[in-house]
């Protein structure tokens, strides 16, 4: 099905918190560390990690996609009743705006290094199309053309109903079918149209939170991965990976940073393609456009990806 592949391997980042705000003092009482503190003090910001994080990728000789969040702002865009939840204080303080300078470049960047840029869809754009359009917008705005897919932010999903604002907003696929406790093909190991037209989910294989911890079991994190991988090619799937950009930082989250790199240059040794789902789509099969899918197809049906 892959041609001169054993395997696809998709590489995602969801762009959730590039700077370290309240945390800063979180983790300073949780790890009895004050130098936690010092993340908090102009010019130092361990979350930001694209620069090293696109040096390691192209170093592998790899791109990878980076889904951008706009979020809502818990002050100034939620009613004074939400500011007493401290699930909303989660939800909607520290992120970031896309009008930012420095994630406006980081777009270009990106964009012109050949990474994909897609769509991290807000909290509750899962089930509001409005907003959801509106947020794809604004993207495409910055980044100067069409977006092709994105991800959910905390895997939201309203199937199917959530990948039709998807398809109707013009984005061709979604990657938010997964979970953040586990891992594995459980989801599924091919993409597949859940209408039968040229519209297609990616299900998430491995998001980096869901393994042991790699910090204190780096080893036993990498064999459930290389276990993953290794599964992958007897199937001839299609797995993909989420890492946040945050857990590059070695200073807060020592081991996820060497894992991804072993993750994908295994992938690459054992003769996987390796990159970003907008790339693997571009290679897809698409309907003959006849009208024979026009109905749909609530249950789905696998994309061919033969001629990856």
């Amino acid at each position: 099905m892959l041609d001169d592949h054993s395997f696809a391997l998709c590489l995602t980042h969801d762009v959730d918190r590039p700077y370290k705000t309240y945390q800063s003092g979180y983790y300073a009482v949780a790890d009895r560390d004050p130098s936690h503190l010092l993340s908090a003090l102009p010019g130092r910001n361990p979350y930001w990690q694209f620069e090293e994080l696109m040096a390691l990728e192209d170093s592998l000789g790899v791109r990878s996609a980076f889904y951008f969040l706009d979020e809502q702002n818990l002050f100034r865009d939620r009613p004074l009743r939400d500011w007493v939840d401290p699930g909303n204080w989660k939800r909607y303080v520290g992120r970031y705006e896309l009008s930012d300078p420095a994630i406006v470049d980081l777009i270009h960047d990106l964009d012109e290094g050949g990474w994909e840029v897609g769509l991290h869809g807000s909290y509750e754009s899962y089930d509001d199309p409005e907003r959801l359009s509106a947020e794809k917008s604004r993207i495409e705005s910055i980044l100067g053309r069409e977006i092709v897919g994105g991800r959910q932010h905390y895997l939201n999903l309203d199937a199917p109903d959530t990948w039709r604002h998807h398809a109707d907003a013009g984005l061709k696929y979604d990657a938010s079918l997964g979970s953040s406790s586990t891992y594995g093909f459980q989801y599924g190991d091919e993409p597949y149209r859940p209408f039968g037209d040229e519209f297609v989910v990616f299900p998430l294989t491995i998001m980096e939170v869901a393994l042991p911890d790699p910090t204190e079991h780096f080893e036993r994190a990498w064999r459930e991965c290389r276990g993953v991988l290794d599964e992958a090619r007897e199937r001839e799937a299609v797995a993909t990976i989420l890492w946040h950009p945050r857990y590059f930082s070695q200073r807060d989250f020592p081991g996820y940073g060497e894992l991804y790199r072993r993750i994908v240059e295994y992938a690459l040794d054992e003769g996987a393609w390796v990159g970003p789902p907008a790339d693997l789509y571009a290679r897809l099969e698409q309907p003959d456009g006849d009208g024979s899918t026009a109905t749909g197809n609530e249950s789905g049906e696998r994309a061919s990806a033969s001629s990856v």
